[in-house]
């Protein structure tokens, strides 16, 4: 049986990125909308693309104004991380949220360039063709290895537990 699990790099520039067994399966890049002036996400969209991965473990960068950033923008922000969030919540999908810094530094990446993850991404799955677009490609492989770190932190929770657990072995 495929496990699927979800890693999502939220805002309008984000993706998310649905991996089985480990490998990328079914991506897409954030789709928008425009409402009056304003770019939006698409959550019809979003949700119609996460629907055939409904109770699959997901994994969602879990982000906050950036210094400097503008009143607009980080309403934006806030209203994409916000639509996706309630999406997989009322998909009854289990749901972790995930600091940069943390998938970051598992990954190897901080301190690096923007393009690193990407890199990196490549380096993993070299046939994905889909990472060879830079700028779309960031953020495929920023969601891809969101969704690889938080498999890999599932697992080892679930190993700890077990081996935590004193009555288990008993008979």
């Amino acid at each position: 049986m495929i496990k699927h699990s979800i890693g999502i790099d939220p805002g309008n520039s984000g993706a998310i990125v649905v991996l089985a067994d480990g490998e990328p399966h079914a991506w897409l890049n954030m789709p928008h909308i425009k409402v009056g002036s304003t770019v939006r996400i698409n959550g019809a969209q979003i949700a119609d693309f996460l629907f055939p991965y409904k109770g699959a473990p997901t994994f969602l960068e879990l982000v906050g104004v950036m210094p400097k950033q503008g009143i607009s923008s980080a309403f934006t922000f806030g209203h994409s991380a916000g639509v996706i969030q309630g999406i997989i919540q009322g998909m009854g999908n289990p749901l972790t949220l995930i600091r940069p810094q943390q998938w970051k530094k598992a990954a190897g990446l901080i301190g690096t360039d923007k393009d690193a993850a990407r890199s990196k991404a490549v380096l993993l799955w070299p046939n994905w063709r889909a990472l060879d677009s830079k700028g779309k490609g960031g953020a495929l492989a920023d969601a891809a290895l969101i969704g690889r770190f938080g498999d890999h932190e599932r697992i080892r929770h679930i190993c700890n537990s077990l081996s935590n657990e004193k009555t288990w072995l008993k008979p």
